[in-house]
């Protein structure tokens, strides 16, 4: 039975992407394709968060050090490579193995969960600040000026694999970020449906007892770590091809949305987050609009109310009042 749910909320999470990828084109503008690309950036993000936070137990303030290390791999590779194709591997490779990086050191190191918390926090500010410092021209990787606090404007975006000449429209990065969307979503319920997965959730529940049982506790949670580290850097690459790359990427409140985005979805959810991220961004972008109003406010005053309403989440909260009614 678990398997058929899991294997029907994949093919409900792809045919809703192929959907969306036909339909929204037809009737949004180019700004708001853009927006809805953005969009769809952050949710891959908020996943990679669901995933780590969620199914392995490890709260991590750095997946926003990942998404920024994605973006600004892509924006070098892409400048210096020409052919934006080859650019993306480097976008994932450079993450990943930053997060394996990290997740060494403090697994093997055995720091408790709470120092964990604090280094991948300091490590992100720690990247946002040296991004912010390198502004002289003497900051640069090959034929990619860092920027400083400028960032990289000028990155080139995705191209049709194998002809530089010929970059992606605006309508068709939406459609490789739904397809990106899509695709992580089902790579995490096969992630959690497989023996690695159900160790991962075994570890989250009883660290001690899955060490017992003979488990290399370290090692479990050094690859889930990786895997969500590689999927914040690919979340960055999409970003990077909407918007350009920039030290905000690495910045606090971006550490602190994504936070919030799975808080509001709920925690041990993948599809609470995601719709979580958008709506939480929708919101934040409506909010920009009003007058002698901080968005950042509007966004805490949500994340106060949804804590005392409703505690559990938007998925968990929702599915057990389907439960209520469908109950004779």
């Amino acid at each position: 039975m678990e398997r058929r749910r899991a294997a029907f909320q994949s093919g409900l999470a792809v045919f809703a992407a192929a959907v969306a990828a036909w339909w929204l084109p037809q009737v949004l503008e180019l700004f708001s394709i853009i927006n809805a690309t953005v969009y769809t950036a952050m949710a891959v993000l908020a996943l990679s968060l669901a995933l780590v936070w969620g199914f392995g137990g490890i709260l991590c303030f750095g997946q926003a050090a990942f998404f920024g290390l994605g973006g600004y791999a892509y924006a070098v590779g892409a400048l210096n490579v020409g052919d934006t194709t080859w650019a993306i591997p480097i976008a994932l490779l450079v993450p990943t193995l930053a997060a394996a990086a990290l997740g060494y050191v403090m697994f093997y190191g055995r720091i408790s969960d709470v120092y964990m918390g604090v280094i991948t926090l300091t490590v992100t500010l720690i990247l946002f600040n040296f991004i912010n410092s390198t502004a002289g021209e003497e900051w640069r990787i090959g034929a990619a000026p860092l920027g400083g606090f400028n960032g990289i404007p000028a990155t080139p975006p995705l191209n049709v694999p194998g002809d530089p000449g010929t970059p992606l429209t605006p309508e068709q990065i939406f459609v490789v970020a739904l397809a990106c969307l899509a695709g992580c979503y089902v790579l995490c319920k096969l992630i959690l449906r497989s023996h690695f997965g159900r160790v991962v959730v075994a570890i989250r529940e009883n660290e001690l007892r899955a060490s017992l049982l003979g488990y290399d506790v370290r090692l479990y949670k050094l690859g889930i770590f990786t895997i969500g580290g590689a999927m914040a850097g690919l979340a960055g690459m999409l970003f990077a091809n909407c918007v350009f790359v920039s030290p905000t990427m690495f910045s606090l409140a971006y550490s602190g949305q994504i936070i919030i985005w799975v808080m509001i979805g709920g925690v041990g959810t993948l599809f609470g987050p995601v719709v979580g991220a958008m709506l939480l961004q929708a919101l934040t972008a409506w909010a920009g609009t009003l007058p002698d109003i901080n968005p950042n406010l509007i966004l805490g005053l949500v994340l106060v109310v949804a804590v005392l309403a409703i505690p559990r989440g938007l998925q968990p909260t929702l599915a057990g009042l389907l439960r209520r009614r469908e109950a004779p």
